[in-house]
Formats: structure tokens, sequence, C-alpha cells
């Protein structure tokens, strides 16, 4: 099933309008989660040619409606929701609407490793106790901020411009 809902994701309404990026968000962004019975039988190849197909025929679209400048399809793990989302925007890959860091890259089977790893856990974000660490209190406050990693986008150019 995710696999039919990545193609029908080209066909779905789009809207590029740069001085809208709100309207974009709203009408181009998909969330996209498996089914149960499509868990086991997904692979990294299926859906790295899925959203592949996809980007092409959303550059065809958007060549088709005589748009001219940059647009970018992609796609990233939201790990808390487990969710596969992808979006198309008016941006370049570096000008992408995230409230937080990430890292555009040219390859998707990162990506979504991620998304199927989220998929094989039978109780994500649990941690087993014998895996946490001991805490201690620092009330000098001298403890560093975790760091985190950028999230991963997988980004296509699907504008007339880069």
């Amino acid at each position: 099933m995710l696999l039919t809902w990545i193609a029908e994701v080209a066909h779905e309404p789009l809207v590029l309008e740069p001085a809208d990026p709100q309207a974009e968000r709203e009408t181009n962004t998909w969330f996209l989660s498996a089914a149960e019975g499509d868990r086991a039988s997904l692979s990294v190849s299926q859906l790295v040619a899925a959203f592949e197909r996809t980007a092409t025929a959303i550059r065809g679209r958007v060549r088709g409606l005589g748009f001219s400048g940059a647009a970018t399809f992609y796609v990233w793990h939201d790990g808390q929701a487990g969710q596969l989302r992808c979006s198309t925007g008016s941006v370049s890959p570096d000008a992408l609407p995230f409230g937080c860091d990430y890292t555009p890259c040219t390859e998707l089977g990162p990506v979504i490793e991620g998304f199927l790893g989220f998929l094989a856990d039978s109780e994500p974000g649990t941690i087993a106790r014998a895996d946490l660490d001991e805490v201690e209190d620092d009330p000098a406050g001298t403890d560093p901020e975790p760091e985190y990693a950028p999230l991963k986008v997988w980004v296509s150019s699907v504008g007339t411009s880069p």
C-alpha cells in the first residue's frame, strides 16, 4: 500500500507559490506510513525507486505548469511520528522550510533505512533498563547539552533552475 501512496503523490494537487510558502507546505506535504502487511515486504530499493519515479513525474508536472525557478521535491523520515514525509517547494535544497538543522543529501537509501529500522522495532521508543546509563546530579550545570545529528533529507531538483 505504501508504494501505491508514494506513486499517488505525483498526481495530487501541486502548489508552487514562492510568495506563499505556507500554502505550498499545506498542499504539497504528505505523511506516509506503512500498513502492518507492508512492514515485512518493503525493501530499501523498492522505496527508493518509488520516490525516484515520483520525483520524475513531479518534474514533468512542474515543467508542464510553465513554472520557472527553483523547485525541490524532498523526503525525510520523521522518527517521532514513525513516518516518511515528502513535499515539494519552490525553494532550493539549502532553503527547505525546516525549523531544525538538516543535511540535504542525494542518496535516499539512508533516509529509507532509518524508516525501515523504525518499522522493524517491535517497541519503538522503548529502551531496556539494562541499556540505560546511570545519571548523576549536576548541580553546577556543567554537563554539556546533548548534540543532535542534523535531519537527513533527500532532495531532488524538479524546477527549471537548481
